[in-house]
C-alpha cells in the first residue's frame, strides 16, 4: 500500500524512512507462515506489565452461548495500571451477565490477567459515521461510570 488516498499527511504519519507503512494492525506469524492479526496497537491494554489484546478476549467471550457480540477496553486501575472491561450485548431473551458471570465462564480458560473485571451490558455501542466501534468513547464512558477517571 503506497499511502493514504488523498491524505498525504495520515500517509507521512504511517511511512517510515525505508518505505514501511505501520498500520497499527498485530499479527503473529504461524508456522505455515501466514498472519493472524490479533488486534490493533492502540487497543492493547498493558495490565500489570502483560500486554492483552482485547481481540484474543472479544473471540473468547463470542463462545458464551448468551453473547451476541462485546468489545473489550482497558480502563485505568491504580494497581494494575489497567484493567478490562467487557462491553456485552445480550442475545435476545437471555439475562444480562454479571462480571462474576463472566469471570466463572472464563476461569480455567483464559489467563487470570486477561478475564474482565468489569462487565457492562448495553444495547450497543458508539460507532463512527462509517460503522467503526469507537473504543475510544467506550474507554472514557467505562471509566466514568466505573468511577475511574484520572
Amino acid at each position: 500500500m503506497l499511502g493514504y488516498w488523498q491524505e498525504e499527511e495520515k500517509t507521512a504519519e504511517v511511512l517510515d524512512a525505508d518505505g514501511w507503512m505501520h498500520t497499527g494492525d498485530l499479527a503473529v506469524m504461524r508456522e505455515d507462515g501466514y498472519c493472524t492479526i490479533v488486534g490493533r496497537s492502540k487497543d492493547m491494554v498493558i495490565r500489570g506489565g502483560e500486554n492483552v489484546y482485547p481481540r484474543e478476549i472479544e473471540e473468547f467471550l463470542y463462545t458464551h452461548p448468551d453473547v451476541q457480540d462485546v468489545q473489550v477496553v482497558g480502563v485505568p486501575d491504580e494497581k494494575y495500571g489497567e484493567e478490562l472491561c467487557a462491553w456485552i450485548q445480550m442475545k435476545q431473551g437471555a439475562r444480562p451477565l454479571t462480571a462474576e458471570a463472566v469471570r466463572d465462564f472464563a476461569t480455567g480458560k483464559l489467563a487470570h490477567y486477561k478475564i474482565p473485571r468489569y462487565v457492562m451490558v448495553v444495547d450497543d455501542f458508539p460507532i463512527t459515521v462509517t460503522g467503526k466501534v469507537r473504543k475510544v468513547e467506550m474507554r472514557e464512558v467505562s471509566s466514568r461510570k466505573l468511577g475511574l477517571a484520572d
